[in-house]
C-alpha cells in the first residue's frame, strides 16, 4: 500500500478544504484560493481537520493516482497557508534582471534582452539585479516559471556562467590541456 497515499494531511488553523461534487477540491486559506478536479474513483473525506484520501482498490491504476492525489492536495494546503518560492541567481559578466510592469527583462549575454510575462498568481522579486526570487501559493506554476527563467541560460560546466537555482550544484569539468 502507497505509504504517502495512507498519511492524513493535516490542516492548518486559518485553512479550509471542501470536496464538491466529482471530487473538486477547494482549498481556502490567508494566501488565497486553489481548487483541481481528482479522479472520481477516489474518495477525499475531510473530518476534525484531516484530510484522508482512500482508494476503491488495489488495481495498478488506483495505486498510481493514490499518493499523488494525497501529494497534490497537501501541496495546495501548503500554498494557501504558507506559499512556496524559488530562488535563482545569475552568475555571469553583464547578466542582469529588471521587472517592467508584469514583465522580467534578462539580460543573459544574447545581443538583446529576453523578455519573460509573468503568469497569473505569480510574483517576482529582482534583489540586487542578479537575484531573482519567484512566489506564488501553486507549486506547479512557480516551478514551471522557474525552470523557464532558467532556461534562457542554464549554466554551463566550464566556467559556472547562467542562471541556477541558489541550492543547484553545477559540476565543474577541466577545460583543454595544451
Amino acid at each position: 500500500m502507497s505509504r504517502i497515499g495512507k498519511k492524513l494531511i493535516t490542516l492548518p488553523a486559518d485553512v479550509t478544504v471542501t470536496v464538491g461534487e466529482g471530487n473538486n477540491v477547494t482549498v481556502n486559506g490567508p494566501k488565497g484560493q486553489l481548487n483541481s478536479t481528482f479522479n472520481a474513483d477516489l474518495t477525499i473525506t475531510v473530518e476534525d481537520n484531516k484530510v484522508e484520501v482512500v482508494r476503491p482498490s488495489e488495481s495498478k491504476f488506483h495505486r498510481a493516482i493514490h499518493g499523488t492525489t494525497r501529494a497534490l492536495i497537501n501541496n495546495m494546503v501548503l500554498g494557501v497557508s504558507e506559499g512556496f518560492k524559488k530562488e535563482l541567481k545569475m552568475i555571469g559578466v553583464g547578466y542582469r534582471a529588471a521587472m517592467q510592469g508584469t514583465k522580467i527583462v534578462i539580460q543573459a549575454g544574447y545581443s538583446h534582452p529576453v523578455e519573460l510575462v509573468l503568469p497569473e498568481g505569480v510574483s517576482v522579486e529582482v534583489i540586487k539585479n542578479t537575484t531573482i526570487i519567484v512566489s506564488g501559493i501553486n507549486k506547479q506554476i512557480v516551478g514551471e516559471f522557474s525552470a523557464n527563467i532558467r532556461g534562457v541560460r542554464p549554466p554551463e560546466p566550464y566556467l559556472g556562467k547562467g542562471i541556477r537555482y541558489v541550492d543547484e550544484h553545477v559540476r565543474r569539468k577541466e577545460g583543454k590541456t595544451a
